[in-house]
């Protein structure tokens, strides 16, 4: 499957594989943040657009459009106050194709939350559509945020439209799925044996330091699940 990115003429953009790696994360105790596999997946899927340059953004609570003042030394601002209230906006000199049937995530950086100011989310019909958009982050208090230069503002990924609606959820009670509810038993009994012997001296349980089924993708019976991942390696962008 194809996404390609139409930079316009004359401008540039800098979009990179999202990496696993959090500055947060590096800093908890023995990098424990890296164990949950699940938060490692998805800090990387998909692509993360970096800024053009170091700027800062201050705001004072009002809602007019000049109520966001940006102060940077760049030839051009790398984000804008366009619709007030709050809101920081980046233009994306680009156009992004998806294959027919595709839209287009455009979101957040991942798992890297900003003090002060917090991202929106949008889906665009990138199919189609031959319009830019932008990608825009919201004050939640009154005060300064610094982007630095390469930073993430915007993460995106491809979805297949039309696929939620596809989904037909239901509640069931586990006891309704009694080889699951077995499993799961199985799996709470060894949780809380392994979480009471990473208090004892000596114990199989402080070798190890956190169980690693998931992780390793085998069941509470000790099987290989099949399918699984523990990276997720995406392609670059290619320049053509």
């Amino acid at each position: 499957m194809k996404l390609t990115a139409f930079v316009v003429d004359g401008h540039h953009v800098k979009i990179r594989p999202a990496p696993v790696e959090r500055e947060w994360m590096e800093a908890t105790n023995q990098r424990f943040a890296y164990r949950c596999l699940p938060l490692n997946i998805a800090n990387g899927f998909g692509w993360e657009i970096l800024c053009p340059a170091t700027f800062t953004a201050l705001w004072a609570g009002s809602p007019a459009i000049d109520g966001v003042r940006i102060q940077h030394s760049h030839p051009t601002p790398p984000a804008v106050s366009h619709f007030g209230h709050g809101t920081l906006t980046f233009h994306i000199p680009c156009l992004f194709r998806t294959e027919p049937g595709f839209d287009l995530m455009a979101q957040g950086p991942i798992n890297r939350p900003k003090d002060g100011i917090a991202p929106l989310a949008g889906i665009v019909e990138t199919d189609w559509a031959p319009y830019t958009f932008t990608m825009n982050w919201i004050f939640t208090r009154n005060g300064t945020v610094r982007f630095e230069k390469d930073e993430p503002f915007c993460h995106i990924f491809p979805v297949r439209r039309g696929e939620l609606e596809s989904v037909e959820p239901e509640i069931r009670r586990l006891s309704a799925e009694p080889e699951l509810e077995r499993q799961f038993r199985t799996w709470t009994t060894s949780r809380s044996q392994f979480n009471a012997d990473l208090k004892v001296t000596g114990t199989k349980a402080q070798s190890e330091r956190w169980q690693k089924s998931y992780y390793q993708g085998i069941d509470p019976d000790g099987r290989s699940t099949g399918e699984h991942r523990t990276r997720i390696r995406l392609r670059s962008f290619e320049i053509s």
